[in-house]
C-alpha cells in the first residue's frame, strides 16, 4: 500500500499545486519586481488588424466600426477581414464597408481559422499585425496600448485583456468570468516575469516579421506565441489594452469550447517542445508546464487520486476517507447540476461543481482526441446568437462520454467506501 500511498498523494498534489501553488509560486517570485519589466515608448509603428471571421453576419459591421473609430493612426492602420468560407452574408456586410484601409480576403472550402490567418499574412507589410475576432470590440485606445511595448526589442508579442460584457447574466457566465479573471491575474504575474503563456485569439499583436507560417491543424494564438519563445524574445500581457466580448452565454457551448482549445492546444506544444526545456526557454518552461501542460492533465491526476484515496479509504486512513467523501459529494452536486433543465439558473453549490467537473472531464477528452490524431480545424462562435447544428450534437455526446467517466469514478469510490470498516 506503500506505493498506491505516494502515487494517490502525488496525484493529488499535481492539481493543488497546479490551481494553488503555481499562482502563489508566481507572486512571491514578482513581489519585488516593478509593475513593468520591460520599456514602453510611445512610437507609432505601422499595423494590420487582422478579423478572423465565419458566419459572422451579425455582428462584422460593428467591429468594422469599432476598428475605424479606434484613435490610432488611420493611415498607419490597415484592416484586413478574413472569411472562412462564409455563407450567411458576411462578405457583402465587409464590402459595404470596403475601401483603401480596409481589405476583405475570402478563403475557399472551409479551411480553418489558422489557413485564413496564413493568407492573411501573405498580404501584411506593416510592422505589427493585431489579431481579432468579429465579436470582440475593442476599447478606443486598445491598439495604441498594445504597440507601445514594442518599444522594447525583446518584446515578441503582446497580449491584451479580454473582458465579459455579460459576466454576472446566468451561471454559465458568472463562472466563466470568475475563472478568466483568475486568469488575467496569472497572465499579470507570468509577464512581470519573464512572459505570458500564450495569446488571446481576441486581441494580442506580434512583430509582422516573427511571424512563421502554421500548420492546418495549430491554433494560432497559442502556437505562434510559442514560435515566438522560441526565437528568443518575450510576451507581455497589456492588461490596459482591453476587448469586450459576450461569454457563450451556455455551459454546453462553453465548454465544448475548451474541448476544443485543448485538443489543439496539446498538439501545438508538442510541435514546439523546445519551449519546455529550461536550457532554451529558461523560466518560461516552468510557467508553460504549470500553466498549461499540467492544468491540462490534472482531470487524470484527480480520477487517479479519488481512486487512489478510495482504496486507502477502505483500508481505514481517514484522511483519504474525507478526501473520498468531498469528491463524492462534489460529484454528485455536479450530477444534479447536470440534470437540471436550466443551468444558467442553477444555484451556486451546483453551477460551480458542474462547471469545474465538465471543464475537467472535457479537457481530459480534447487531449485524448488529439493524442489519437484528430484534430478539429474549423470552429464556429460560440455565442447564444450563432445556431451549429453539428456543434451541439458533438457537445451532447461529448457530455455522454464525460459522464461515463463519472460514473467510473462514483463506482470506484462507492467500493472504497463498501470495503471500510
Amino acid at each position: 500500500m506503500t506505493l498506491v500511498l505516494l502515487l494517490t498523494l502525488l496525484c493529488l498534489a499535481v492539481p493543488v499545486y497546479v490551481y494553488f501553488g503555481y499562482p502563489a509560486i508566481l507572486w512571491l517570485l514578482t513581489r519585488g519586481l516593478p509593475d513593468i519589466t520591460h520599456r514602453r515608448g510611445e512610437h507609432k509603428p505601422s499595423v494590420a488588424l487582422i478579423i478572423s471571421c465565419y458566419n459572422e453576419e451579425d455582428v462584422i459591421r460593428e467591429k468594422l466600426q469599432n476598428a475605424l473609430a479606434l484613435d490610432y493612426p488611420q493611415e498607419l492602420l490597415q484592416i484586413i477581414v478574413v472569411s472562412d468560407g462564409s455563407d450567411d452574408g458576411t462578405d457583402e456586410a465587409v464590402r459595404e464597408f470596403e475601401n483603401d484601409r480596409i481589405l476583405l480576403i475570402r478563403q475557399e472550402g472551409r479551411l480553418g481559422k489558422t489557413m485564413g490567418i496564413n493568407l492573411a499574412m501573405e498580404q501584411v507589410e506593416a510592422d505589427i499585425t493585431v489579431f481579432s475576432d468579429a465579436n470582440a470590440m475593442y476599447a478606443s485606445d486598445a491598439i495604441s496600448k498594445l504597440v507601445r511595448n514594442f518599444a522594447d526589442l525583446d518584446v515578441g508579442y503582446v497580449v491584451g485583456a479580454a473582458l465579459y460584457t455579460d459576466g454576472n447574466e446566468g451561471a454559465s457566465a458568472r463562472n466563466e468570468n470568475l475563472y478568466w479573471r483568475y486568469e488575467l491575474a496569472i497572465k499579470a504575474m507570468e509577464s512581470r516575469l519573464h512572459s505570458v503563456v500564450g495569446g488571446d485569439g481576441a486581441i494580442y499583436a506580434i512583430r509582422s516579421d516573427l511571424w512563421q507560417p502554421l500548420q492546418q491543424k495549430d491554433i494560432n494564438d497559442f502556437v505562434n506565441p510559442l514560435q515566438i519563445i522560441a526565437q528568443g524574445y518575450r510576451g507581455i500581457f497589456e492588461p490596459g489594452a482591453k476587448c469586450f466580448e459576450e461569454t457563450a452565454g451556455e455551459f454546453g457551448k462553453e465548454i465544448a469550447r475548451k474541448e476544443r482549445i485543448v485538443n489543439r492546444s496539446i498538439r501545438g506544444l508538442l510541435r514546439v517542445k523546445e519551449v519546455m526545456n529550461p536550457a532554451k526557454s529558461g523560466v518560461f518552461a516552468w510557467e508553460v508546464i504549470s500553466h498549461k501542460l499540467l492544468r491540462w492533465l490534472i482531470p487524470l491526476f484527480l480520477a487517479l487520486g479519488v481512486a487512489g484515496s478510495s482504496l486507502l479509504a477502505a483500508h481505514g486512513l481517514w484522511p483519504f476517507q474525507l478526501i473520498t467523501l468531498g469528491a463524492l459529494i462534489l460529484i454528485l452536486f455536479a450530477w444534479q447540476g447536470h440534470r437540471g433543465a436550466d443551468k444558467n439558473q442553477l444555484p451556486i453549490w451546483n453551477s460551480v461543481p458542474y462547471y469545474f467537473v465538465m471543464v475537467n472531464l472535457f479537457c481530459l477528452k480534447g487531449i485524448f482526441v488529439a493524442l489519437s490524431g484528430h484534430t478539429q480545424i474549423t470552429w464556429t462562435s460560440a455565442r447564444p446568437s450563432v445556431v451549429d447544428n453539428g456543434g451541439q450534437m458533438a457537445a451532447k455526446g461529448g457530455q455522454r462520454i464525460s459522464w461515463w467517466a463519472v460514473a467510473a469514478v462514483l463506482l470506484t469510490i462507492s467500493l472504497g467506501f463498501g470495503y471500510v470498516r
